[in-house]
């Protein structure tokens, strides 16, 4: 894993962009190329390639064409820009996803998302709005829907 870290006039904050790095943190089957663990808090910048873990705390903003997880336990404050989240623990903090949100279970989220995919399991709690951009809005040849019946026949 290479980390860069670039730090400000403000003690505990900074930058961190992670390049390729080892795979299966943890001994884990996910090729997840960082971790930050229950236990870590870090305030700053995110930039990373790939996949990476949160399941400490993490407060300011997050950005890259990979996936970003965000394990139970975890608590991240952030304004996020990912191909895909996978949220398990909170977030507070707007997300732009290219690819996909998906809240499981466990997940509370307050934000704002906009995102071409959402998945929601029962039990997640999510407060906010979400404009989904990135399908195609007309229907596909062949999967148009049957007409509505006359309001009088419904």
């Amino acid at each position: 894993m290479v980390f860069h870290r670039e730090r400000d006039d403000n003690p505990g904050r900074g930058e961190i962009k992670m390049a390729d790095g080892p795979k299966n943190v943890g001994g884990g089957s996910r090729d997840v190329n960082a971790l930050l663990g229950r236990g870590s808090e870090f305030d700053g910048k995110l930039t990373f390639e790939g996949k990476v873990q949160i399941d400490g705390k993490f407060t300011g903003e997050i950005s890259s064409e990979g996936t970003l997880i965000i394990g139970e336990g975890a608590k991240v404050k952030a304004e996020i820009v990912v191909d895909t989240v996978i949220i398990y623990g909170d977030v507070v903090g707007n997300i732009r996803a290219s690819g996909a949100v998906e809240l499981m279970s466990t997940a509370r989220l307050r934000g704002n998302l906009q995102t071409a995919g959402l998945v929601v399991e029962r039990g997640a709690v999510f407060d906010g709005n979400c404009v989904m951009e990135g399908r195609e809005t007309a229907p596909r040849a062949g999967m148009i829907p049957p007409a509505m019946p006359p309001a009088g026949e419904r």
